[in-house]
């Protein structure tokens, strides 16, 4: 895996989601990720045995675009395309803390604890299906920005959550002690 695709997704912790979908607001500050390095790395979408599909198509896109998919048939999964056109990197948001809209996120959830901390309820808490694949997330409905930088001190690294290939790799990056983080990976220090 490059060491861009890693960089982003450490620098990711601490920047903002803003949903603005369905008419209710949402906003939640980014605290989990896992870099996924493109056709070398054998736990993306896009290693070399599966190439540029339907489905991972906008991985090879420019940076800056929004690669939504489904897993296990029932989950989205929303990751930021970080590579130049043709490179396919991607980092997966795993897990967000709510600044805003808490209200709307417990409905989406139906209640269910813990609210953001997973792919799968991100997107939840969001309002993020399918439908945003290929968006621009520099504008609404999801608008990725700036926030605040998250010190070393209270970051964390670890192998992957929930892949079978490459999952040791140390690619997941968290907030230490935040409740949006998913549980899963020993953390280990670089």
């Amino acid at each position: 895996m490059g060491a861009p695709v890693g960089a982003i997704a450490r620098s990711l912790l601490g920047a903002r989601l803003v949903s603005s979908i369905d008419g209710e607001q949402v906003e939640g500050v980014i605290v989990e990720t896992e870099a996924y390095g493109g056709i070398e790395d054998p736990a993306s979408h896009a290693a070399t045995r599966s190439g540029r599909t339907r489905r991972n198509a906008v991985m090879f896109e420019r940076a800056g675009l929004a690669y939504v998919y489904r897993i296990y048939g029932m989950h989205w999964c929303l990751n930021v395309v970080t590579g130049r056109e043709g490179v396919a990197q991607a980092v997966l948001v795993r897990g967000i803390e709510p600044l805003s809209g808490e209200q709307v996120v417990r409905r989406r959830r139906r209640g269910r604890r813990p609210l953001s901390a997973g792919p799968g309820r991100v997107c939840q808490a969001l309002g993020i299906t399918g439908v945003l694949d290929g968006h621009d997330l520099g504008s609404p409905p999801l608008v990725l920005s700036p926030g605040w930088q998250v010190p070393d001190g209270l970051v964390e690294v670890s192998g992957r959550v929930g892949v079978r290939t490459a999952g040791d790799w140390p690619a997941r990056f968290y907030v230490r002690g935040s409740p949006g983080v998913s549980r899963g990976g020993d953390a280990v220090r670089l």
